[in-house]
C-alpha cells in the first residue's frame, strides 16, 4: 500500500503558446497549453509498477522494470518505434555498414547535451561526443561484477575478448580495443569480427545506453540510482521502494512531427504498489493513468466493457491489448544437485495442466497456454507451431519420473520454488503448480515468495534450484529468448554468476547452431538456425513453459499517443495528456 505523497513543483517550459486551459475539481489543478498537431503541453503522467528497480546503471540492467526506467534517463544509437518496433535512429544522424557486414560508421547528432548534474564542472551537462560512445562501450568488455552486458559485444566485437581477458580484477588494460575507432568527434567506427544478425538490434538494448564519463566516476556504485544521460527525462526524486520521478529535461534535442519540442509532458511520477488490486483501486480514483496487467478476477467485465455496446464501470476506460514478445516459466538449475537430471525435469513438464491454469488461475490474462517452445507466438515471421512442448499427460509424467529414479515420488528430496509475487499474480499460479505436483507426482515443493531484486540475484549466482522467472523481449528477434541458454557463457563453478544463461544449460549441438544464426546477415536467414537450436532445447526441458503473455493495458481517456506493444517499450517522450494534472499532496 502506498504510504507516502509528495508534493511536485512543474516548471513549465517558458516558450510554450497556445490556448491554456484552467480549471479545479477535487483539489486537482488542471492545466493544459496546446502544441501543434493537436497536442498538449504539460501534466504528469502516473504510472505504477509492481516490482521496483534492480539498477538503472546501463551495463547491470537486466530486468524490464529497470529499463522501462532508463530508457526514459538514457538513449542509445538506436531506439524502437513504439508503434511496429521497427528500429529509429536515436543518437546517430546516419550510419553505413561495408560489404561484408563487419564494418559500421556511425555519425553522431549533434548538439546533444547530458543533463545538467553535479558530476560536470558548473553542473552544466556537456556535449554529447564519439569518446562518450567509446568509453560506454569500452566499459561493457571490463571484467566487473556489476557489468552483464559484455555478452553483446563477446566474440563480435574485434578485440573484445582480449580486452575483457585483460581486464583482471576489473581494472582496465592500458590498450584500447581494436574495433572501437573515434574518427572525429561525431564519428565512432565499430568493427567486427563476424557478421550478426542481431547487431544493430543491440545498439538500442539496455546494456548499450549512453552515459558520461563523469558520472561514472563520481558516483560509481550509486549509478545504480544516480542516472545522467541525455533522454527526455531526468531523474528526480527516488524514494527506494515507494516513488521515482522523471523530470522534464528542458533541453532535450527531440523533435515530434509537427515540429513541437519534446517531451510533451512535465514529468512523469512511477509508484510501486505491489497489489493490483490495489493498483486498480487507485486508477479508477483517478490517481493513475495506466494499469499494465489486470487482477485476474476483473479481466471478464474489462474485457465485456471493450465489446460494442458493453456498459460498466470500465466503460469510460481505453482498453489496450497486445499479444506480447513475453513467456512466463519455471526454470532448473540444471546444473544443480536435483534438476540436472533430464527425466526428472521432463517429468514435472509433463504433470503441469497448463489449460487449467491459464483458465482458472489466470482468468484467460495471456494470450496461451504453454504448449509450444520458449519463443512466444507474437514473433509472426517465426514458426512457433511447429516445435512440440509438453502437453499434460499424466502417464508420460509417472514414467519419467520412475525413469528419474523416484518412482511414485519416493525419495525425492526437498526443493523449494523461489519467485516473486508480481501482484500475486507469480503467487496464484505457484500455489497451484506446487498443488499440481503433489497430486500428479507425490512430490512435495516449497514456496518462497520475496523481492526481485534477491531472486534475481540469487538466480544468477546459482543459489537458486527451482525459480519462477518471466522473460520479455527487450528487441523484437528469437535470439533474445534463445541466448538465454547458450551454454559457452556458462562458468564451470556452480558458485560463478551465470547470465544470460541462469539455467546453466548446456548443449554443444545447441550452441552451434546458435551461432550459425548470430553469423547470418539477416534475421530470415538466421531463422532456420534458430529454430533447429529451440528444438533441441525443447528436447532436453531445461525450463518448464507455463504460459504466454498478453499485453492488457487499461488507459484513462485523456491518455493520448501511448500506444501499446509486444515488448511493452515505452517512450514518454511523445506521450501527452489531453487534461493534465499537477501532483498535489493528498
Amino acid at each position: 500500500m502506498l504510504s507516502k505523497k509528495y508534493i511536485f513543483c512543474l516548471l513549465l517550459w517558458p516558450a510554450l503558446i497556445g490556448c491554456t486551459h484552467k480549471e479545479k475539481s477535487d483539489n486537482t489543478t488542471i492545466n493544459t497549453s496546446e502544441a501543434k498537431g493537436g497536442r498538449f503541453y504539460g501534466g504528469v503522467l502516473r504510472l505504477n509498477e509492481t516490482e521496483y528497480i534492480k539498477s538503472l546503471y546501463p551495463p547491470s540492467i537486466t530486468d524490464a522494470f529497470s529499463f522501462r526506467v532508463a530508457s526514459q534517463i538514457y538513449e542509445g544509437l538506436f531506439k524502437f518505434d513504439q508503434v511496429n518496433l521497427s528500429l529509429k535512429k536515436s543518437l546517430i544522424e546516419d550510419y553505413s555498414v561495408d560489404s561484408s557486414g563487419t564494418e559500421y560508421i556511425f555519425k553522431l547528432k549533434k548538439n546533444v547535451f547530458f543533463h545538467d548534474d553535479p558530476c560536470f564542472p558548473g553542473g552544466k551537462g556537456r556535449e554529447l561526443t564519439a569518446e562518450d560512445i567509446k568509453y560506454c562501450f569500452t566499459q561493457l568488455c571490463i571484467r566487473n561484477i556489476n557489468n552483464q552486458g559484455f555478452v553483446v559485444f563477446k566474440g563480435l566485437l574485434k578485440g573484445a575478448d582480449h580486452y575483457h581477458t585483460a581486464s583482471i580484477n576489473g581494472t582496465a588494460p592500458s590498450f584500447d580495443i581494436e574495433g572501437l575507432e573515434v574518427k572525429d568527434k561525431y564519428t565512432i567506427k565499430i568493427v567486427l569480427v563476424k557478421p550478426s544478425s542481431i547487431f544493430l538490434y543491440d545498439l538500442a538494448r539496455p546494456f548499450t545506453l549512453i552515459y558520461p564519463k563523469e558520472a561514472n566516476e563520481k558516483y560509481g556504485l550509486d549509478m545504480r540510482i544516480k542516472a545522467v544521460g541525455t533522454g527526455p527525462f531526468t531523474l528526480g526524486n527516488v524514494d527506494e521502494d515507494i516513488s521515482i520521478i522523471l523530470k522534464k529535461n528542458l533541453n532535450y534535442h527531440g523533435i515530434d512531427l509537427f515540429g513541437n519540442k519534446l517531451p510533451l509532458l512535465d514529468a512523469v511520477d512511477i509508484k510501486y504498489i505491489k497489489e493490483k488490486k490495489t493498483e486498480l483501486f487507485e486508477f479508477k480514483k483517478g490517481n493513475l493513468d495506466m494499469v499494465y496487467r489486470l487482477p485476474a478476477e476483473h479481466v471478464a467485465e474489462i474485457l465485456e466493457a471493450s465489446k460494442n455496446g458493453g456498459k460498466n464501470e470500465y466503460s469510460s476506460y481505453e482498453l489496450q491489448q497486445t499479444p506480447e514478445m513475453a513467456t512466463q516459466f519455471y526454470t532448473f538449475n540444471n546444473k544443480g544437485k536435483v534438476f540436472s537430471n533430464k527425466n526428472l525435469r521432463k517429468a514435472i513438464s509433463f504433470a503441469i495442466d497448463r489449460q487449467k491454469i491459464f483458465d482458472l488461475v489466470l482468468n484467460r490474462e495471456g494470450f496461451a497456454p504453454g504448449y509450444k517452445g520458449i519463443i512466444p507466438p507474437a514473433f509472426k515471421e517465426y514458426p512457433v507451431d511447429s516445435v512440440d512442448g509438453y502437453p499434460y499427460n499424466l502417464d508420460s509424467a509417472r514414467a519419467y519420473l520412475s525413469k528419474a529414479g523416484y518412482p511414485e515420488g519416493k525419495g525425492f528430496p526437498p526443493v523449494t520454488l523461489e519467485l516473486n509475487s508480481d501482484g500475486e499474480r507469480n503467487s496464484n499460479v505457484a500455489i497451484e503448480v506446487v498443488r499440481q505436483l503433489k497430486e500428479n507426482l507425490n512430490i512435495n515443493i516449497e514456496m518462497k515468495i520475496m523481492p526481485f531484486s534477491q531472486l534475481i540475484e540469487n538466480i544468477i549466482t546459482g543459489k537458486a534450484e527451482f525459480y519462477r522467472i518471466g522473460w520479455m523481449a527487450d528487441f523484437p528477434n528469437p535470439e533474445n529468448f534463445l541466448s538465454l541458454f547458450y551454454g559457452k557463457d556458462v562458468p564451470d563453478s556452480p558458485d560463478e554468476k551465470s547470465f544470460p544463461n541462469f539455467s546453466r544449460y548446456k548443449n554443444p549441438a545447441y550452441d552451434e547452431l546458435y551461432e550459425k544464426a548470430l553469423s547470418a546477415k539477416t534475421a530470415k536467414e538466421a531463422t532456420p538456425f534458430f529454430f533447429q537450436a529451440e528444438k533441441l532445447l525443447i528436447k532436453d526441458a531445461p525450463v518448464i513453459i507455463l504460459w504466454y503473455d498478453m499485453g492488457f493495458r487499461l488507459l484513462q481517456s485523456n491518455v493520448k499517443n501511448f500506444p501499446n506493444n509486444a515488448i511493452q517499450y515505452r517512450d514518454y517522450s511523445e506521450v501527452y495528456l489531453e487534461k493534465t494534472s499537477t501532483l498535489n499532496e493528498k
